[in-house]
């Protein structure tokens, strides 16, 4: 799935920067009342940003599984002016244990880190995105 093209996504104008990782444009849909843009779409920057890290760090389960985000927190660390991209990371200890849990019971759930940066390198919002994965039957 192409995570640009989910409806919201699209409607907000993230984009794909380069492979892994996401951007999201000043632009006056997600600007807020002092210009900066908005924290609601720089958690849906987050968010959208996870959720294609776990597609691209698990290809083999792609279409195998249903992800659902369980919850979240966020820290907004400096006003976002500038275009913005996500990074988001998981430590190795996390990805082996996630993969035990699914192939043993059909379910599991990760942790997320996310980073949101700004064109000079300024982190604008930090977050965990905790999310349940489920294999379909």
């Amino acid at each position: 799935m192409d995570v640009t093209q989910i409806p919201f996504a699209k409607h907000i104008g993230i984009e794909r920067k380069e492979e892994g990782t996401l951007k999201l444009e000043p632009t006056p849909t997600v600007q807020n009342h002092i210009q900066t843009i908005h924290a609601s779409a720089q958690y849906a920057l987050g968010e959208t940003q996870t959720g294609l890290y776990l597609q691209t760090l698990f290809p083999e389960y792609v279409g195998q599984v249903v992800p659902l985000l369980r919850g979240s927190s966020v820290k907004y660390k400096n006003p976002a002016t500038s275009t913005l991209t996500a990074y988001a990371t998981i430590d190795k200890e996390s990805k082996i244990k996630f993969i035990a849990q699914l192939e043993k019971k059909g379910r599991a759930g990760l942790t997320v880190h996310v980073e949101l940066k700004d064109e000079e390198e300024n982190i604008t919002m930090t977050g965990e995105f905790h999310w349940f994965v489920q294999k379909l039957n």
